[in-house]
């Protein structure tokens, strides 16, 4: 496999000399490759192949200079040399090493300076753990902590600020609470409830200012109920609830195009 840039640089912009480097004899003996696996190049894609090759030369370099360095070869150095790397500078080290750490070690990363560190934090943590992380300053690690703690936790975010975490919590909520998101601001949050909700509990939705709403209610609510609906102020709402009245429902798609 040949690398598309033809160069070899180091993280300075200097051109590379093997005569100058530690690892002579690793190139004699084919353990690296100019321009193919070298530790001293800038690229991540050639720095990542000599650690693959050599990953016993990893715990030697954990404290390079060039962050790409110490962030690959934390993916091969010894554990015992890790927890000094989650006050890296660099996110990308802290993750690395965070991946392969004891969580007792790397809860603290949950309040991470950078968003990244914590969407990738929340995905090696347990409900419990994650807990606090609800209440995150950015509204997609929020989003990942809806998706992956247990439904019956998400209680707590029916609230948040982000119409989109109340989508995703609109969705997986269980049942029983559904009703005390039925009045979110946000449409797209009361249609999932819509979907959600038992036949004899959309009528609470029948007055729903967006129509896609009514239009849901209109599908599956009980026939003895299509009363008004059917004199709905919009047409496809009319034309859904007139249809099941007299039993001529034809329903393509989740609404019409």
């Amino acid at each position: 496999m040949m690398d598309d840039i033809d160069e070899a640089r180091d993280w300075c912009g200097n051109e590379i000399d093997c005569r100058g480097c530690a690892h002579q004899d690793l190139a004699s003996a084919g353990g690296c490759r100019l321009k193919h696996a070298c530790v001293n190049d800038r690229y991540a894609r050639r720095i990542d192949r000599f650690f693959n090759w050599n990953p016993e030369l990893a715990n030697s370099y954990i404290a390079h200079p060039h962050f790409e360095v110490r962030a690959i070869a934390a993916k091969h150095a010894s554990v015992f040399l890790l927890p000094p790397l989650l006050d890296d500078p660099e996110e990308t080290v802290r993750w690395n090493a965070a991946r392969r750490l004891p969580k007792r070690l790397v809860l603290r990363l949950r309040t991470d300076a950078h968003r990244e560190v914590r969407i990738r934090i929340a995905s090696l943590l347990d409900d419990a753990e994650l807990m606090p992380m609800m209440n995150d300053p950015d509204y997609y690690v929020r989003l990942v902590i809806a998706r992956r703690v247990a439904p019956s936790l998400l209680v707590h975010m029916i609230d948040d600020e982000e119409a989109e975490v109340r989508r995703i919590v609109a969705q997986r909520i269980p049942r029983d609470w559904l009703l005390r998101m039925a009045s979110d601001r946000d449409a797209r949050v009361r249609l999932e409830i819509a979907q959600r909700l038992a036949p004899e509990l959309l009528f609470r939705l029948r007055y729903d200012p967006d129509w896609r709403v009514r239009y849901e209610v209109a599908s599956r609510i009980a026939v003895g109920e299509l009363a008004e609906l059917a004199d709905d102020s919009d047409g496809l709402v009319q034309d859904m609830a007139r249809a099941r009245a007299t039993g001529r429902q034809e329903r393509l798609g989740e609404f019409p195009a």
